[in-house]
């Protein structure tokens, strides 16, 4: 069992409380999924659950976290560097339950995750693993030492969809309690049965958290109702306010006109007066004591606001791509072979295919050919940001042409929109999380008025709440969307066609 008691965890850079007096018991059965909009501290209250030194460097909590002899099974959010390096078999090694396990229950394990059955005996550099491959082997690890409770930080990142089908059935049914974070909402809606909620309201000065055992459409619909509610209530109250106030305006000025207008020589006319404006006065208090205890507005954390220039029409026969390729090869390796995708006008397609496939391959090589096209106007938006990203900059630098004063304050109002805060805006990219890293570069592409969007994996780091926007945004993009993505609800609610990448070239599903 994981007890949390009274946890409090603090910014140590700008003193930004993350979690205030945060209590929770996850209990036998319990399917937590912990959300909130981006940088708002899921991952780092995984983390420090799992170990408070991976958070010390930047945060300081106290409470209580208890785990009373539980074994732990984390899944980080990104591959840890220092094994990418190592081959598989060394990564293996590196878990103590490897060498435990007979080359039968292995394959078994292998078999699950969709990988080869000697997959654990590889020579190959982890490095050189695609992101799903890289998750899978974290999950794999993991199940190979049967921890109590799993702790899994975007275990949907990256997977390919029956991989992602398998993981819903693994956390439903692993009969362990599983705390995780997510982005992907059909994998939260399928399983999550317990839903942590943080927040970051009041301008992000304080943290709100909610905590119920409900599936998450429900709570979703139920907290947009009783948001609805509060707001219509308060309207009310507030709108009998103004009626009250402007009934009592009108009296005192009566009375005050008449006092103004009553003769010296009728004092006892004047005492009446007198005695009624007190009384005016006294009511004048009551209405300001019940606007006191008036309903107040909801105060709630806003998704993100993000929009793309309008000056990104494709004409409908403008021919955006034309590619052909006899084989696709990386690291020595021939992924796929008779390779052929022509798009004209602003279709938005999106390629799907087993991790490993080569899609991310295909992406950079359609991405090089698209970036250097003088008649287009094309963005990239890399798996790996760190490919476009320089960590030392700041948001402001990244995003500056000029740099000049009026560019600058234009651009804190487009972060504003994108929900940063003052002191976020001057953090060090490295120190931002991955969906704030993601913002940057979706921002970009808005700044630069780009009409042809490469994008691999663009809603990976988004919220569940933040999602909706970011499809919607893409779905009225009136330019070509050239994407790999395995979120099933961007590829319902945004692709046009969707192409299947396998050994033998790829095709268009029907």
């Amino acid at each position: 069992m994981l007890q949390i008691k009274n946890l409090t965890i603090t910014h140590k850079k700008d003193l930004r409380p993350l979690l205030e007096d945060f209590n929770f018991t996850l209990n036998t059965g319990d399917r937590a999924v912990i959300i909130s909009e981006e940088g708002n501290g899921k991952s780092t209250l995984l983390k420090l659950i799992y170990d408070a030194s991976l958070v010390s460097d930047y945060v300081e909590y106290t409470g209580q976290i208890l785990t009373q002899g539980t074994l732990l099974g984390y899944l980080p959010q990104e591959f840890p560097d220092a094994w990418k390096k190592e081959t598989i078999y060394s990564y293996c090694v590196g878990t103590p339950a490897f060498t435990d396990l007979s080359p039968k229950e292995l394959a078994a394990i292998a078999s699950q995750l969709m990988l080869p059955a000697d997959f654990f005996y590889s020579d190959q550099l982890c490095g050189t693993l695609s992101g799903g491959e890289k998750v899978k082997l974290q999950i794999a690890a993991l199940q190979m030492g049967s921890p109590d409770i799993y702790l899994l930080d975007e275990p949907s990142n990256d997977i390919d969809i029956e991989t992602l089908e398998w993981l819903e059935h693994f956390i439903n049914s692993c009969g362990k309690p599983v705390l995780f974070v997510s982005h992907d909402e059909t994998l939260i809606e399928n399983t999550a049965n317990v839903i942590i909620h943080l927040e970051q309201i009041m301008r992000k000065t304080r943290p709100r958290h909610t905590i119920v055992r409900m599936p998450y459409r429900k709570y979703i619909s139920s907290r947009e109702a009783a948001f609805e509610r509060q707001e219509q209530l308060a309207q009310n109250e507030r709108r009998e306010y103004r009626k009250q106030m402007e009934r009592f305006r009108q009296i005192e000025q009566r009375v005050e006109a008449m006092q103004n207008g009553i003769s010296r020589q009728d004092p006892h006319g004047g005492r009446l007066l007198k005695k009624k404006m007190k009384a005016v006065k006294s009511q004048e208090h009551r209405f300001e004591r019940e606007k006191e205890d008036m309903t107040q507005a909801p105060d709630m954390e806003k998704a993100i606001f993000v929009k793309i220039t309008p000056e990104t029409r494709i004409p409908n026969g403008k021919i955006v791509l034309d590619y052909t390729q006899e084989t696709l090869s990386a690291g020595g390796r021939v992924l796929a072979s008779h390779i052929s995708l022509r798009i004209a006008g602003p279709e938005k397609i999106c390629i799907v295919g087993r991790n490993g496939a080569g899609k991310t391959t295909l992406l950079k090589q359609i991405a090089s050919l698209l970036l250097s096209r003088p008649d287009l106007k094309a963005a990239y938006m890399p798996q790996d940001y760190e490919e476009l990203l320089n960590m030392d900059q700041n948001p402001v630098e990244f995003l500056s042409a000029k740099g000049d004063k009026a560019e600058q304050t234009m651009i804190r109002t487009y972060l504003g929109s994108m929900r940063y805060t003052a002191d976020e805006m001057s953090h060090c990219i490295r120190e931002l999380s991955g969906g704030q890293k993601a913002k940057l570069l979706f921002l970009k592409m808005s700044l630069d008025g780009c009409n042809v969007l490469i994008l691999d994996e663009p809603t990976r780091n988004f919220s569940p709440l933040s999602g909706p926007v970011i499809r919607q945004v893409l779905k009225s993009f009136d330019g070509a969307i050239i994407s790999i993505s395995h979120d099933r609800k961007y590829i319902g609610e945004v692709v046009s066609a969707v192409y299947e990448l396998t050994e033998n070239g790829l095709y268009r599903r029907v």
